[in-house]
């Protein structure tokens, strides 16, 4: 294969991955936020589901506390 046929082949596969990152890349539009619509709360994030109800984990201290003691250098 040619060195020229290479390059362009590689500079098509570059803007053909560059044209799809940027078609799926998705930022928040810019809006006003007013707390009429949130009722007097923190407005939820567009991923949070509101449908289900958030359980708080109890054993997630433990979990963590277990994390920070395995990180420790064993002596």
């Amino acid at each position: 294969m040619k060195l020229e046929i290479a390059r362009g082949l590689f500079l098509v596969g570059a803007l053909g991955v560059a044209a799809l990152a940027l078609a799926v890349w998705e930022q928040p539009r810019t809006q006003v936020l007013s707390a009429v619509d949130g009722g007097g709360q923190c407005l939820l994030p567009r991923i949070a589901k509101t449908s289900v109800a958030a359980k708080p984990d109890h054993e997630l201290l433990l979990f963590m506390f277990g994390m920070s003691q395995a990180m420790r250098p064993q002596s």
